[in-house]
């Protein structure tokens, strides 16, 4: 493990960039940067672009360590290039951004309230790859929608299951049981969620630390005893569809939980701007993005 990432990561003043749609959310997250689905004819023609669109971000001067603290790449980015090198080795050694990849292939359907992740049967191979690349550590998410307690339980171990494979790989997981911020349970759910996760943490070896993505809880400071905890290295919040002024405002009441935001840092990117629109778009996203996670 990189002792200078982990430090960065343990202690630094920012957020994580989730910079990981994948397969089924590319369409949207292209069309939300103004790239509609007539503008491509294939997979890779699709996966270009949102290259293209992910490399002007980290590529941007607005994007660099004083305030993006990681990023979560999608496996196809983690494989390629930006500016020459591999996509980690660019973000660490040109931005001192962490690099993290997405390991799970998507969502089960639904089971007693809750979609599990879908096997990993390349897993292995794929953390094998990850380390080699310079990448610190992985995500993985899967949903809570009711508050169902065989259904959150078998989220929480599942999700300790593969943890514990990516560590003993070396890689930190961060583990993300996002719950749905519609769900007319959701209080009761977060509650049945940290209790299954401070059970589990406990289970942990004494030199084992993962991270957590959790959605902003319905109550302030709900998982300050998350943020606290030995066996925790950071705690991270998704924007699970708010927007990001509501996402900012509601996170900066959690002290000690940190930003990990998809669309809510990418709203106003589009792919029509001219260079100056686009860094300054992003640097006010990124700007009120950290200043929030540092309250």
């Amino acid at each position: 493990m990189n002792a200078e990432m982990h430090d960065r990561i343990a202690t630094g003043q920012g957020f994580l960039a989730a910079l990981d749609q994948s397969g089924g959310s590319t369409p949207k997250a292209l069309a939300q940067y103004g790239i509609q689905q007539d503008a491509y004819d294939t997979d890779e023609e699709m996966f270009d672009l949102v290259h293209a669109m992910r490399t002007r971000i980290m590529t941007s001067e607005a994007f660099t360590g004083e305030r993006v603290l990681g990023a979560i790449l999608f496996e196809g980015t983690m494989d390629r290039e930006v500016e020459g090198v591999p996509t980690s080795s660019y973000l660490w050694d040109t931005k001192k951004v962490v690099p993290f990849v997405k390991v799970d292939k998507g969502l089960a359907d639904e089971a007693d309230g809750v979609q599990l992740m879908k096997p990993m049967p390349d897993l292995d191979a794929l953390l094998a790859r990850a380390r080699d690349l310079g990448v610190f550590g992985t995500k993985m998410r899967s949903v809570v929608k009711l508050a169902d307690p065989a259904g959150v339980d078998a989220i929480v171990a599942q999700q300790f299951e593969v943890g514990r494979r990516i560590l003993a790989a070396g890689l930190v997981p961060i583990l993300e049981p996002e719950v749905d911020i519609h769900s007319p349970e959701k209080l009761a759910a977060e509650q049945r969620l940290r209790e299954g996760i401070l059970r589990h943490l406990d289970d942990l070896a004494d030199d084992q630390q993962v991270m957590l993505k959790l959605t902003i809880p319905s109550e302030d400071g709900f998982y300050t005893p998350l943020v606290e905890h030995p066996k925790v290295l950071r705690v991270v919040a998704l924007s699970g569809g708010y927007t990001r002024d509501e996402a900012n405002e509601r996170l900066a009441r959690n002290a000690g939980v940190i930003a990990s935001f998809s669309r809510a840092l990418v709203q106003d990117l589009a792919a029509d701007q001219d260079d100056a629109a686009f860094d300054a778009a992003l640097d006010e996203a990124i700007e009120s993005i950290h200043r929030a996670s540092i309250t």
